[in-house]
């Protein structure tokens, strides 16, 4: 008989108690931690406890919890965090200011894609991502960008697994897939086509870090009616291009900085 699951140590449960919080629930009860926590009410208890003394997390005046500021500052050391936000900021504003559209800075984390940052005036189109936000790499322009830039490992672990579906435009044929993120490397950027909402599109373009690596990336989201493409892509590919500079990269003649990784 297989063995079961390891027990989870006490820094699983603490984990467990702050990974309850996210964009759909940022505000929770104890009852509803220990639920989404899959943990007894007594132990959920003494460790939002913990929690709360150390400040990751705070308790409002209604009874409920949510993170806490000490957990931000901690977060805000992060050099994806806040470091590539300040770099990028200036850059991200000019895209806007050209634009007057939604704005995003992307991250890749494992297999999904997590926004770092959006500037969206009040005429932009609605769009789903917000700061903190995840979604899969095959769905955004940003997405495409980060996995078209990544290992070829990455590229077949995606391509060879389920492939969500948004909206009918949604690439989920694993070769069709292959064949746009060819595209992307030789295009230098990525255009994605209502494939999260069907009133939708993005242009994204990579940003390089000091050694040519691409790691991160910058779009911005129009209506789709509305969409000037050939217009957008050297906009954003100017953005990227600055954050990349401000980091550190230097473009020249050498393979990374020509094509870029894969």
């Amino acid at each position: 008989m297989p063995p079961g699951p390891a027990p989870r140590s006490a820094a699983d449960r603490l984990l467990d108690v702050l990974a309850a919080f996210d964009l759909r629930h940022p505000a929770l009860s104890l009852t509803e931690i220990s639920q989404r926590a899959d943990l007894p009410l007594a132990t959920a208890h003494r460790l939002v406890g913990t929690l709360t003394r150390w400040g990751a997390l705070e308790r409002d005046e209604s009874g409920g919890y949510h993170i806490g500021l000490r957990l931000w500052e901690v977060a805000a050391l992060a050099p994806r965090g806040v470091a590539l936000r300040q770099a990028a900021l200036p850059f991200l504003e000019d895209l806007y200011e050209a634009t007057h559209e939604n704005v995003h800075l992307a991250v890749r984390d494992g297999l999904e894609v997590v926004y770092i940052d959006r500037i969206s005036g009040r005429s932009a189109v609605g769009v789903l991502s917000q700061v903190g936000a995840r979604w899969p790499l095959h769905a955004t322009g940003v997405g495409l960008v980060l996995l078209a830039h990544g290992a070829a490992a990455l590229q077949e672990q995606v391509c060879g697994g389920p492939l969500a579906s948004f909206t009918p435009y949604t690439v989920t044929d694993p070769a069709a897939l292959r064949r746009t993120l060819a595209e992307v490397r030789r295009a230098g950027c990525a255009v994605s086509d209502r494939q999260i909402t069907e009133d939708a599109l993005s242009v994204a373009a990579p940003v390089r870090g000091p050694r040519g690596d691409v790691i991160a990336a910058v779009s911005v989201v129009v209506h789709v009616e509305d969409a000037r493409t050939p217009a957008l892509i050297p906009a954003v590919r100017v953005a990227a291009r600055g954050v990349s500079r401000t980091l550190g990269w230097q473009p020249g003649p050498g393979p990374v900085a020509a094509l870029g990784p894969g």
